[in-house]
C-alpha cells in the first residue's frame, strides 16, 4: 500500500473556528513564517482583517524558477479587496518536489506552513484554496485533489500536468489556460485535465484566453470569484 505521504496527502484539518488560538495573530502586512532558514513561507495578512473571524484561506504556488514576491502580485490585490489570508510557500529547489521526484520535503513544508497559520488565525473550513501558476498550477491541482479533506476549492492556471495518486473529496476547480501557450499546449493540457475531472464527477469550471504562458488579471478575478463566492 502507497504511503499516503508519498502520495501526497497532508494531515492538516482546520481547527474548529472556535477553537482559541496557541499563538496571538500577526498584524496586517507580509510575514515570513520562520519555518526555514531560505525560501521561507510567506503569509499576507490583509488590512481589516477581524482576527477573531474565521477567515477564507488561499495557497498560492510559485511557477518553476519562480518565488514568493514572483507570484504575489497574481493575488495580492484580491487578498486585500476581499480580506483572505494568503500564504505563499516556496519550494525547496528551484520548482516543486511533484515535478523533480515526487512528494517529499515541499509537502513536508507546506503541512507545517498550515499549521502555522491555523495557530494564529481561524480558518473558514468552507473557502481554503490551493492555486497557482504553472509548475504551481500542477502542484496545486495535484495537490488539492490528493486533500479535499479540507481542500475546498482548487485554481489552476497554465497547468501542466496532474499527478494524483489518491484522490479524497471533492474540490471545485477552476482551471484556465491561454489558446496562445507554447510552453505547455492548452491542446494536451487545459483541455484534457476539464475534461478527466468532469468525468470523474468534479464540478469543473474551465476558460480559455487569448493569451501565452502567463496568467491575466481578468481571468484571475473570475478565480477569485470563484473562490469567495461559491
Amino acid at each position: 500500500m502507497l504511503d499516503p505521504n508519498l502520495a501526497g496527502r497532508i494531515a492538516f484539518a482546520p481547527p474548529p473556528p472556535d477553537a482559541p488560538g496557541a499563538l496571538p495573530p500577526l498584524p496586517p502586512g507580509r510575514h515570513g513564517l520562520g519555518l526555514s532558514p531560505a525560501r521561507d513561507a510567506m503569509l499576507l495578512v490583509p488590512e481589516g482583517l477581524d482576527p477573531q473571524a474565521p477567515a477564507p484561506l488561499m495557497v498560492l504556488f510559485h511557477g518553476g524558477g519562480g518565488s514568493a514576491e514572483k507570484i504575489l502580485p497574481m493575488m495580492e490585490a484580491h487578498a486585500a479587496r476581499h480580506r483572505f489570508l494568503l500564504l505563499v510557500p516556496q519550494s525547496v529547489f528551484p520548482t516543486w518536489d511533484i515535478v523533480i521526484a515526487g512528494n517529499g520535503p515541499d509537502r513536508e513544508r507546506l503541512e507545517a506552513a498550515l499549521a502555522a497559520v491555523a495557530a494564529r488565525f481561524p480558518l473558514d473550513p468552507a473557502r481554503i484554496a490551493f492555486a497557482g501558476h504553472s509548475d504551481g498550477g500542477s502542484y496545486a491541482l495535484s495537490l488539492g485533489l490528493s486533500n479535499g479533506h479540507f481542500v475546498t476549492h482548487v485554481i489552476a492556471s497554465s497547468a501542466g500536468f496532474m499527478s494524483v495518486h489518491r484522490q479524497e473529496g471533492a474540490p471545485r476547480v477552476f482551471i484556465s489556460h491561454g489558446v496562445n501557450d507554447e510552453q505547455i499546449p492548452v491542446a494536451r493540457s487545459g483541455r484534457v485535465h476539464s475534461a478527466l475531472l468532469k468525468e470523474a464527477g468534479y464540478e469543473v469550471t474551465y476558460l480559455e484566453y487569448n493569451g501565452p504562458h502567463a496568467w491575466q488579471a481578468p481571468v484571475v478575478a473570475l478565480a477569485v470569484d470563484f473562490f469567495i463566492g461559491g
